[in-house]
């Protein structure tokens, strides 16, 4: 038994990932993704010491696929219960104006994560789910909220503010809170360790680019601007999502095309971004259809970096500079043609990125700058789960 164990549980719609997760060492033990639950071909891949063994089959809803992950720890010798779990680290995307710190789950605080699905429909709803079903397994263990906004809860103000009728925004809690706070939060600590210099004494951009794609500007260890906002919506093109637009579009959609606000979301969340330019939205399928000519692919490409360019600029003037930019996620950590052409160009402002260093294959965090470069870039691999799973052991411990 081990006070170190801590299960990590993402929740989505209509599926949930997992992770078993040592916060002693960081590995992972165990991980799996139960997918298309409440569908007939439900199916759940848990991998352990590097196998994964697959279940399919109907899965009528989460608790029903939660139990069923459950019995695969099982049947690979790590049964939850007898591994002594220290806490379960739940991801919850939006905590509002009311969670900005991992936060002990009680039957409250589950009924106003409930409430602020307001702010969050397509994610809160289904992290309810998961946190109930969670509890109803392990009801002896303590759960542990983390939210995705919280590390953008201290925005300066004239960063966290919409320029649109104040009351309104008041009573119905309109402002930019940000998304991908935990790995924003997590890459930025790992890049002073990495670099072995205190947060606080630098300035970064972090560029978390996976088919959700986020901005961060930190300031001396305190973000002071990030570009999604009241949704994960807003901000940098996406796999399906659009990013910034031009909000008439939503009127004129409306009135134009008789969309009504679910087939708008639809369009906007769903069928946008390179999905909605190009028809797929998995950056390895875009590269091949470039590569094939597709001029779609290549205009859906083109149109990402332009936003992305235009989020790097707008943020080295608001830090003054940068002393480093870090590259994240599925796409930033995989992608050497996206970090070349993001940077391109911009070398009067001591950016640079080595052709060499860029395309060495590596797992591990990794400068990329040429040598006495004025901005160190980076690729800094995220682990949201260890990190969730840190919070939670934290959390949890002084209860």
């Amino acid at each position: 038994m081990t006070d170190s164990l801590v299960l990590v549980i993402n929740s989505g719609s209509s599926s949930l990932k997992y992770q078993l997760v040592d916060t002693a060492t960081g590995a992972a033990v165990a991980s799996g993704l139960v997918e298309r639950i409440g569908e007939a071909d439900g199916i759940i891949a848990h991998t352990v010491d590097g196998e994964t063994i697959e279940h399919s089959g109907p899965i009528a809803d989460h608790a029903e696929g939660l139990r069923l992950a459950f019995d695969m720890f099982e049947r690979t010798g790590h049964g939850l219960t007898s591994a002594g779990v220290a806490a379960v680290g739940h991801r919850v995307v939006h905590g509002g104006n009311v969670f900005y710190e991992p936060t002990l789950i009680t039957d409250d605080v589950v009924a106003e994560i409930s409430r602020l699905s307001t702010l969050a429909p397509l994610h809160n709803p289904p992290n309810v789910v998961g946190i109930e079903s969670a509890r109803a397994l392990l009801p002896q263990v303590p759960h542990v909220a983390v939210f995705d906004t919280a590390f953008f809860h201290g925005l300066p103000a004239a960063a966290s503010t919409y320029a649109i009728d104040i009351d309104v925004a008041k009573r119905h809690g309109v402002r930019r809170y940000g998304f991908h706070g935990t790995s924003h939060d997590f890459v930025s600590s790992r890049v002073a360790e990495f670099l072995g210099r205190d947060r606080a004494d630098f300035n970064q951009i972090v560029l978390h680019l996976g088919n959700g794609a986020s901005a961060s500007a930190i300031e001396r260890g305190k973000a002071i601007d990030t570009s999604m906002g009241l949704t994960p919506l807003e901000g940098l093109v996406m796999g399906t999502r659009s990013g910034d637009i031009d909000p008439g579009i939503v009127l004129h959609l409306r009135r134009s095309a008789e969309l009504d606000v679910d087939a708008i979301d639809e369009l906007l969340n769903r069928r946008s971004g390179l999905k909605g330019l190009s028809g797929v939205n998995d950056f390895r399928e875009l590269q091949g259809l470039i590569d094939a000519g597709d001029e779609g692919a290549k205009l859906a490409y083109d149109v990402y970096i332009h936003r992305l360019r235009r989020y790097i600029g707008a943020y080295l003037i608001e830090l003054g500079g940068a002393d480093v930019i870090t590259f994240t996620a599925g796409v930033g950590e995989n992608s050497p043609g996206v970090r070349a052409d993001a940077l391109a160009g911009l070398t009067r402002f001591g950016i640079a990125v080595d052709p060499d260093r860029n395309t060495a294959k590596s797992r591990e965090a990794r400068v990329i700058s040429p040598d006495g470069a004025e901005v160190t870039v980076l690729v800094v691999p995220t682990n949201e789960e260890l990190a969730i799973a840190r919070a939670a052991i934290r959390t949890s411990s002084s209860a």
